[in-house]
């Protein structure tokens, strides 16, 4: 049954795209807003499965929440073919509208490739919900057109940087998910082993995206020293990143040294919820309100 969901969301993709575009490759962003709009779909599904116990609800917002996976990795191929067109092709990661959209495809992938093993599909109210968001800020507020790379982004380091970096804020917006999930739920509508799953997965993918977050770090530190001759200049989004490692870290140092009894349920998931704040702060607003080395990601590149 689960795997049907991605063929049965694969030709709904297909059937979508064909059904809305007349040409072969149109604009990319047309695809993206298409995934946006398949999103919301799913998450509003999703919520029906989860208030109003519909049984079949959960295998549709699947199937949909897929097709929106699908329509969305398309459309990056999309655009990185477009690149190549314009004259100057790169891997489309390389300002705010590419790194959004980008980050909605990592949060729908972790959350659908979880879902084989979560024992409720209620979650993707909540997880696809956030997506969609995110996709629909990048549409109305970022910037779409494709522009040559700035000289500092013409590095080898920006692709293994960038995916490293979102697929740990991915994590991070699932294991946000969750955790809302839980609190929305404890004590109240989630049985006691569904609390236990619950908490099993924040915790493992919280490690995920720890994990992808210090690669991350890694990389770009690395990236650094090649275009600035120095791998840690205390840049606003440097710290920001280590100060998200370090909530994140001290969350699973608090779990391993005292147990998941004292730093389990609620408190686990308050610390994810605190870890992602930082995690968007670190990626909305260093760019906004903080000038610094990595100025060139505002919404007007």
């Amino acid at each position: 049954m689960r795997f049907k969901n991605v063929i049965f969301g694969f030709l709904l993709a297909i059937i979508l795209y064909i059904a809305i575009f007349r040409t072969l490759l149109p604009e990319n962003s047309l695809v993206f807003s298409l995934a946006t709009f398949v999103y919301f779909v799913a998450a509003l599904i999703y919520f029906i499965h989860w208030v109003f116990k519909w049984d079949w609800g959960g295998f549709v917002g699947s199937t949909i929440g897929w097709a929106g996976l699908f329509l969305n990795l398309a459309a990056f191929f999309i655009r990185w073919y477009q690149t190549h067109q314009a004259g100057f092709g790169y891997v489309p990661l390389s300002n705010l509208y590419e790194s959004l959209v980008f980050f909605g495809l990592c949060i729908a992938l972790i959350y659908l490739v979880m879902e084989f093993k979560f024992p409720s599909k209620a979650l993707g109210s909540i997880t696809f919900t956030l997506t969609a968001f995110i996709m629909a800020y990048a549409s109305l507020k970022a910037p779409a057109e494709i522009k040559p790379l700035l000289p500092a982004l013409k590095s080898n380091w920006l692709i293994a940087h960038v995916v490293t970096c979102f697929l740990g804020y991915g994590a991070f917006a699932v294991t946000f998910g969750l955790s809302l999930f839980y609190l929305i739920g404890a004590n109240k509508t989630l049985s006691a082993s569904l609390q236990v799953s619950l908490e099993h997965f924040i915790y493992r993918l919280m490690l995920f995206g720890f994990f992808w977050l210090s690669l991350g770090i890694i990389t770009g530190s690395v990236w650094a020293e090649q275009a600035w001759g120095s791998y840690w200049s205390w840049d606003p989004k440097e710290t920001w990143s280590f100060i998200t490692w370090l909530i994140y870290g001290g969350a699973i140092h608090l779990r391993l040294i005292k147990g998941s009894k004292d730093w389990g349920g609620k408190k686990l998931a308050w610390l994810n919820i605190i870890g992602f704040a930082s995690v968007l702060f670190t990626y909305f607003g260093v760019n906004f309100l903080l000038s610094g080395l990595h100025s060139y990601a505002t919404p007007g590149s």
